[in-house]
């Protein structure tokens, strides 16, 4: 029973020995490694989403309220595009329902609290990943964070200006006969709509940079589609935007297009870097022999045969050797 439970409780303590020598996981690890990361990420999305649940109404260290900043491009319309239910003459949105508000302000603060625990999550994704890759590429996980972060925020902070135009031309056509009374719901699910389709487009030009980097995407591959990858952009930014107006299209898709030839040129620089050269012989066929290279310098280059050495004279008869 002792030599027994001497053996079960060392066990453990192997398998320890052994999971930190060699690097290798099973099944059963992998999958609480998922876990606890995806536990981290929730934790860290709850937190943010506290944040920006307060961050509606209050102005936490001098900034303004969220709402009245997500407010900004329907207030700066004319007053006589947008109706009014005010006896203040102050900008404010419809609510048709009793929970409403509460729902909405809970769907901003969501949003936030993603976008201002996109570094937690990102980097557990990231490091869920890295266990596989090459030193070198690990190193590369505080870079691949920030500038995920950056081009959500660039891509969000953009479509929020774009916000305006698209507003004023669809809150105008057709104001002779009507006028917009936009409630709460409809207006923020257009803006973060809008806001989410910007920013997570914004990652495809680092896919791009990821994917040549870890070698799995050359600039050999994508130099000759530039035509095909602008109109799948274009056509992307038309079908994507919610409000279908052409402004949100043309700016989302010519953003994207820069990004994506930025992309395309650091794959090209990263090639170039590399020297990633297709040997010639991997273009024959599978019957076809590589040819000779018979240039200068070749590996079968000819070279000439060198002039015979004289054998020294022996010294000494054929006895003496025996």
């Amino acid at each position: 029973m002792s030599q027994s439970g001497e053996v079960t409780r060392r066990r453990p303590s192997l398998r320890k020995r052994r999971k930190s020598s060699t690097g290798e996981m099973s099944l059963v690890e992998h999958l609480q490694e998922l876990r606890r990361r995806v536990v981290i990420s929730l934790i860290a999305v709850l937190a943010g989403t506290v944040l920006g649940f307060l961050w509606y109404q209050y102005s936490p260290f001098g900034l303004s309220p969220l709402g009245e900043i997500l407010r900004g491009p329907y207030c700066e319309l004319p007053p006589e595009n947008r109706a009014d239910f005010t006896a203040d003459g102050e900008c404010r949105l419809l609510a048709t329902g009793p929970f409403e508000m509460f729902m909405l302000r809970l769907k901003v603060g969501a949003l936030a609290g993603l976008v201002l625990s996109s570094p937690v999550w990102l980097y557990q994704i990231w490091a869920f990943i890295v266990p596989g890759l090459h030193k070198k590429e690990r190193r590369g996980t505080f870079t691949f964070v920030t500038l995920a972060v950056m081009l959500f925020t660039a891509g969000a902070v953009l479509a929020y200006f774009v916000v305006h135009y698209g507003l004023d031309f669809l809150l105008t056509v057709g104001d002779e006969t009507q006028v917009a009374a936009l409630t709460g719901e409809r207006y923020y699910n257009f803006l973060l709509a809008l806001l989410l389709i910007f920013g997570v487009s914004f990652e495809v030009p680092l896919i791009i940079v990821m994917l040549n980097i870890v070698g799995i995407l050359e600039y050999e591959a994508i130099k000759d589609k530039r035509r095909v990858i602008i109109l799948t952009l274009f056509l992307f930014a038309a079908f994507m935007t919610p409000g279908q107006d052409p402004f949100s299209m043309v700016i989302l898709a010519v953003a994207l297009t820069l990004l994506v030839e930025m992309a395309m040129q650091f794959a090209r620089w990263n090639d170039k870097r590399r020297q990633r050269h297709r040997p010639e012989w991997m273009d024959l066929e599978d019957e076809a022999a590589s040819p000779l290279n018979s240039g200068p310098g070749g590996v079968d280059a000819p070279a000439p045969v060198s002039a015979p050495a004289p054998v020294a004279p022996s010294h000494g008869t054929f006895d003496d050797v025996l």
